[in-house]
């Protein structure tokens, strides 16, 4: 009896030191598991498709070169509807940046001037604040961040691709890795495998379409309303979508602000703003959770725990890939009898 109680106690430490010290390694080398979980999750995406060719005997190399190509396919039409809004703006900024300057002399000038900044050294009150000297301190100042953030995310979007190419050869085997470690039984190791798939798979799907459907709203709601660039508002919708909850409310705050900006009439900028948020509430609480389902619901206090955790531990890329790592971690958490509970209070 000695003994066993001897070996808990041991165990419990153990566990005691090597949670605090695994959460500590995935926030220091959170440069190489953020990549690498963009590319599990992108793997899963693709897994069935690969799996399809190679039934068709279709060589791997092959197999993994006709995913990438349609990955690049998605690449090159993304930048070229970037171009496109960029020219779109380009075309528009002379009269938005009369406007722009219109209403930053009348909002902003007064608040700059308290902090001693200067607003009128140039005719515009936008190339005053500027040129300011203390406004010209704070970006130079802060230029070796923005450089080392592009940096950053380079390596980020490299190291993202390398992982993707190991996972679809098979080089990193996940499914026999949680055979190996936390599954005796092989068949329930692939059991478990391919419902973290299709949950995966199904969540990932889901998101897409409502982000096209945000997308859509913000850009056909600028066009109706004459606010300047809708296509660039409803890429901008798109994407900050993927970042779940926080990416909503930024595109709704800037969209409204961008209105304030172009329109004159209050009641038409208010009515713009409740429509935006209005756009937000239909596809984000009340579309999505439909199209969801329940197979793996998730409440709104563990959505924001995990929001909180891992865009604490890899900024931006944490509060992206924070709701599929929780589909994740519940997936297996209802795996286990000693660790359904856990599952169960997330839902």
């Amino acid at each position: 009896m000695f003994k066993i109680n001897e070996i808990s106690t041991t165990n419990k430490l153990l566990l005691a030191f090597s949670v605090p010290l695994a959460f500590y390694i995935l926030r220091v080398l959170g440069f190489i598991f953020a990549p690498l979980m963009f590319a599990f999750f992108l793997t899963l995406v693709f897994m069935p498709s690969m799996r399809w060719l190679l039934k068709k005997k279709v060589h791997r190399i092959v197999a993994i070169g006709l995913v990438m190509f349609v990955m690049s396919l998605g690449i090159f039409l993304a930048v070229i509807l970037v171009q496109q809004t960029g020219k779109e703006i380009i075309e528009g900024k002379e009269e938005l940046y009369q406007k722009l300057d219109a209403k930053v002399g009348m909002t902003v000038a007064p608040y700059a001037e308290i902090f001693g900044i200067e607003t009128n050294t140039y005719p515009s009150a936008i190339k005053s604040i500027l040129f300011s000297k203390q406004v010209t301190e704070t970006l130079y100042g802060n230029f070796g961040q923005t450089f080392t953030l592009v940096q950053k995310t380079l390596t980020f979007i490299l190291l993202t691709f390398f992982f993707l190419v190991l996972l679809l050869a098979g080089s990193l085997n996940l499914e026999k890795m949680m055979g190996q470690t936390l599954f005796t039984s092989k068949m329930r190791s692939v059991k478990t495998y391919m419902s973290i798939e299709q949950n995966i798979v199904k969540f990932l799907k889901v998101k897409l379409f409502v982000s096209i459907l945000t997308g859509l709203a913000f850009g056909l709601l600028c066009w109706l309303f004459g606010i300047s660039f809708p296509l660039f508002w409803g890429l901008f919708a798109f994407a900050l979508n993927f970042v779940q909850m926080i990416g909503s409310l930024v595109v709704t705050i800037l969209g409204t602000l961008f209105a304030f900006i172009e329109l004159e009439q209050p009641g038409t900028i208010l009515l713009i703003g409740l429509l935006f948020t209005s756009v937000q509430l239909l596809f984000g609480s009340v579309l999505e959770p439909i199209l969801m389902g329940k197979s793996f619901s998730i409440n709104i206090i563990a959505v924001l725990i995990m929001l909180m955790f891992w865009g604490f531990m890899w900024g931006i890329p944490g509060l992206i890939l924070s709701i599929p790592i929780t589909v994740l971690l519940k997936t297996l958490l209802e795996q286990f009898d000693g660790t359904r509970l856990f599952a169960k209070l997330m839902s």
